[in-house]
């Protein structure tokens, strides 16, 4: 016969057994939240061997199953970018890109093309930047050839429509007419000027003239020369059998319509970057200031020094020298930060940049400068190195995330050669950020931060920028040796100086 207690009996029961289990429970919970403890982070970063595979048609592939969800995500690289522009014809890689995925097949109008991935709820992209392209398919690992039938098309049919053509084209005339609207646009812009040099290819914008001087048989030549098998490396990551995708990637490749070339590699360039204070004069309340100095290869051996040293200079967010002192403690700038960027191709920048009124810009680039020349005058403390360790060991697995992020991050170890190269490198990435000493920061800061030799580019009001704040009267001249030079603005058509003052 079925006992029947009353709620108040369970319910005393319970309280009588949770009080009886307290004190073991409380015995191992600390009282002060800093007494908390946790065990080492532990992470092994997967293998780039595992998952790839070099296909009988030619590209190499990276193939990792995930059947959490019904989805299907391909992605190809192609080698080759902006580089490769015809002089006279600049915005043509970014044109052909834009459009491969966007202005139809030879099956499909573009209209047609983006009903049927709608009705299949699938998303196709494409782009060329720099120094790669990309194209790119999302599905329902149900409509994986459908959508596989569809991508062939796009890479070896693409119709580019002209009416597409036309519409990009004037999109992007109108996007010109707003270069110089905002002060960030024209930093970034005059930042790689003084970087690069003039002549270099990302400094060869696209104008009214070489837009307009574009026609439907450049993008159908541009394609047909650069989009060959060889010149791309692929990522597939989803819902689907490994070996049944390596053949049907193997399929997508196979019997390639025509012959291409191999893309060159990217330029180097052959330009000194100047020393001194670069102003554009801008009427804006807030000027925008980059410290400039040259910077590595990622192959270099003080790597994981320097990007240590970065992260307490001025990479580390709120953890950093030059976010407190110019942030928190004089209240200067919402932010402000550094960087220091590898290259790839050639060496990178370092760089300080932050935002603030246009009279204390020169109080605050004061204060950064001292704090780059205090990284170069003492070792930084164990406190500063065992966080900024931290930082990175404990990031290091968001890079690793899901598997299309992880096929994605092999593909570009792939195209960038450090696969080739130093194949261990994430699996020994802890090791080598472990192993570097206070002394190893204290030398890269002396080798990376001649702050005597800084170029400094500042967008304000010239005016307000040589007359700073009285409670901070410090001259911005004084700062780069007395040197300035005005970089004028320029007609967003052309890409030409509107003026050229003499510099002083």
């Amino acid at each position: 016969m079925r006992t029947f207690r009353p709620i108040p009996f369970l319910l005393a029961a319970a309280l009588a057994t949770l009080a009886s289990a307290r004190p073991a429970l409380a015995a191992g919970i600390p009282d002060r939240p800093e007494k908390l403890t946790f065990p080492p982070f532990t992470f092994s970063p997967p293998s780039a061997a595992a998952y790839r595979t070099t296909l009988p048609s030619g590209p190499v592939a990276y193939v990792a199953e995930d059947r959490e969800l019904p989805l299907v995500s391909i992605s190809i690289t192609l080698r080759g970018g902006r580089y490769l522009d015809p002089a006279g014809k600049e915005g043509l890689a970014e044109l052909t890109g834009y459009l491969l995925s966007r202005a139809g097949t030879k099956s499909f109008t573009a209209e047609e093309q983006e009903e049927r991935l709608a009705f299949l709820a699938a998303n196709a992209g494409s782009s060329i930047g720099d120094d790669r392209g990309g194209v790119s398919l999302n599905l329902l690992s149900k409509d994986l050839d459908e959508g596989l039938k569809i991508l062939r098309e796009i890479l070896t049919e693409p119709r580019f429509q002209e009416s597409r053509l036309t519409l990009r084209k004037e999109q992007l005339l109108t996007e010109m007419k707003t270069r110089n609207d905002e002060s960030q646009e024209i930093e970034s812009r005059e930042r790689s000027f003084l970087a690069l040099g003039e002549g270099f290819f990302s400094n060869r914008f696209p104008t009214k003239a070489s837009i307009d001087s574009i026609r439907r048989e450049d993008l159908v030549a541009f394609h047909r020369e650069w989009f060959d098998p060889r010149n791309m490396i692929v990522a597939a990551s989803g819902d689907f059998s490994r070996a049944e995708m390596v053949k049907k990637l193997d399929a997508l490749f196979a019997a390639w319509p025509y012959q291409g070339k191999a893309a060159p590699a990217v330029p180097k360039p052959d330009h000194q970057m100047p020393a001194g204070l670069f102003l554009v004069d801008k009427d804006v309340n807030q000027g925008r200031v980059s410290i400039l100095l040259p910077g590595v290869l990622r192959t270099d051996p003080d790597f994981f020094a320097i990007q240590l040293m970065n992260d307490i200079l001025g990479g580390g967010g709120f953890t950093s020298r030059i976010t407190n002192r110019v942030r928190s403690d004089e209240g200067l700038a919402y932010s402000a930060s550094s960087r220091v960027s590898g290259g790839v191709w050639f060496p990178g920048l370092v760089s300080v940049s932050f935002q603030s009124k246009v009279r204390t810009c020169s109080y605050a680039t004061q204060i950064v400068l001292e704090e780059m020349g205090r990284m170069k005058s003492a070792e930084v403390t164990d406190e500063e190195l065992l966080t900024a360790k931290r930082s990175f060991v404990e990031t290091l697995s968001r890079r690793f995330a899901t598997k299309s992020q992880t096929m994605g991050l092999f593909v570009d170890e792939e195209l960038t050669g450090r696969f080739g190269l130093d194949p261990a490198y994430y699996s020994n990435f802890r090791a080598n950020v472990e192993k570097v000493t206070k002394a190893d920061v204290k030398r890269a800061a002396e080798r990376l931060l001649a702050t005597g030799s800084a170029t400094v580019l500042v967008v304000g009001k010239k005016s307000d920028l040589l007359s700073p704040d009285p409670k901070h009267p410090v001259p911005y001249p004084s700062l780069t040796g007395g040197k300035v030079t005005d970089l004028p603005l320029r007609d967003p058509m052309t890409m030409k100086p509107v003026a050229a003052p003499p510099s002083r």
